[in-house]
């Protein structure tokens, strides 16, 4: 008997999910892109096609019409402007050598109404993946109802119910590189046919990919274009909708084990009395993952792909039998690790949480205290002594 299916009896079917009902675009309406515009952030400066989010918001009553038409001829047209696909990329520096380019963040910005599009185009497509059940029950990124807190409470719960029974219980966190980079385009377009996408859409998702650019800027300066010709577009409403389609699949290749998904965030991990079964169970499923990952050529980061034991008073051997990358690198096991904003220490007393929040909290004193108090409330100054180090009278 395999122990470990006791703990892991909510892991998904391994069979594959059979096609969904036939998706075609429908009109756009005029009342949605007016809604759409008046919600524009007017504060935001204009993009690579000079088009001003403070001048669409304030004639969005007399171009929402026209750009609805333009919106709907994309449809049938299967074509969306070139300008639409030009992304200004701001370098975000995240600390360490400055002169070093992997210490900087890229932030893409995109045209205003390709965002205001995609926004139309994004509801379609998620309404009829929520209606159809197209995601995973282990896949909790960009979808309504879902979001970091869910994900990591149901990844908690199932850990913490094989603490409870007294279970040992693995994990492997894995990290990929450049996971949004990556995307294959003709991955992803099969990955829409198979859901029942008509033709006309794959035709406008192809064009959606093809001639895509993006410019650096910096320091006022833009410099010249360069092509992207993979990966889903950073900064967009449609990406992240996309990327989860695209590793959607990978849920079904834990086995035994169970596994959760948050956009390229992704925790494997097993239980069971026996800690030699449970090792033995988590290695086969990540070679399983990572063949799943590899043939929608998303590589693994293994410097950041970690393992940890959770365990709190079982015995534990002074060296574990390690998990493996199928590239042969062994991995680290950690005693913590930062999962979804949340640091998890390998006995679940979040005593390495407590203390990252502690550190991120300034002391306050009482004079800063009080001297934000006189900042809101002004004080009123006929008292015969010092009113603002003695009383403050709120006149507020």
């Amino acid at each position: 008997m395999n122990h470990c299916k006791e703990v892991n009896s909510a892991a998904p079917p391994t069979t594959t999910r059979p096609s969904l009902p036939h998706f075609s675009f429908s009109q756009i309406c005029s009342a949605d892109v007016l809604n759409e515009l008046q919600n524009l952030d007017p504060y935001k400066s204009a993009r690579l096609d000079n088009l001003d989010p403070f001048f669409l918001k304030l004639s969005a009553k007399i171009v929402a019409t026209p750009i609805t038409s333009l919106f709907n001829l994309s449809f049938v047209s299967s074509e969306i402007p070139k300008d639409w696909k030009a992304a200004a990329v701001i370098p975000l520096f995240k600390g360490g050598d400055t002169l070093d380019p992997n210490c900087y963040r890229p932030i893409s910005i995109l045209p205003c109404l390709s965002k205001v599009f995609e926004s139309q185009v994004n509801k379609q497509i998620t309404d009829h993946f929520e209606s159809h059940h197209t995601f995973s029950a282990m896949q909790s990124g960009f979808r309504a109802g879902h979001g970091c807190t869910s994900a990591t409470l149901k990844v908690l719960n199932d850990i913490l119910t094989a603490i409870d029974k007294k279970h040992y219980c693995a994990a492997v966190f894995i990290d990929l590189a450049k996971a949004f980079d990556s995307v294959n385009h003709p991955i992803l377009i099969g990955r829409l046919d198979s859901l029942g996408f008509s033709n006309d859409c794959l035709a406008w998702f192809t064009n959606y990919f093809s001639d895509r650019v993006q410019c650096v800027k910096s320091e006022g300066l833009l410099s010249g274009p360069l092509a992207v010709s993979m990966g889903v577009p950073h900064g967009s409403i449609l990406g992240p909708t996309l990327f989860s389609v695209y590793i959607n699949e990978v849920a079904l290749a834990a086995g035994e084990s169970l596994i959760h998904l948050y956009a390229d965030d992704t925790i494997l991990y097993t239980s069971g009395p026996s800690l030699d079964t449970v090792l033995t169970t988590l290695q086969a499923s990540f070679n399983a993952t990572q063949l799943s990952f590899r043939g929608l050529q998303l590589l693994l980061n293994t410097s950041k792909t970690k393992c940890m034991l959770f365990n709190r008073s079982l015995p534990v051997p002074t060296r574990l039998s390690n998990i493996t990358t199928l590239d042969g690198s062994d991995l680290e096991y950690v005693d913590n690790y930062k999962y979804l904003g949340v640091w998890l220490d390998c006995k679940l007393s979040f005593q390495t949480h407590i203390k990252h929040l502690q550190s991120k909290v300034k002391p306050i004193s009482q004079q800063s205290i009080l001297h934000s108090c006189c900042q809101t409330y002004p004080c009123k100054t006929d008292h015969p002594t010092n009113p603002r180090l003695w009383r403050c009278s709120f006149t507020k």
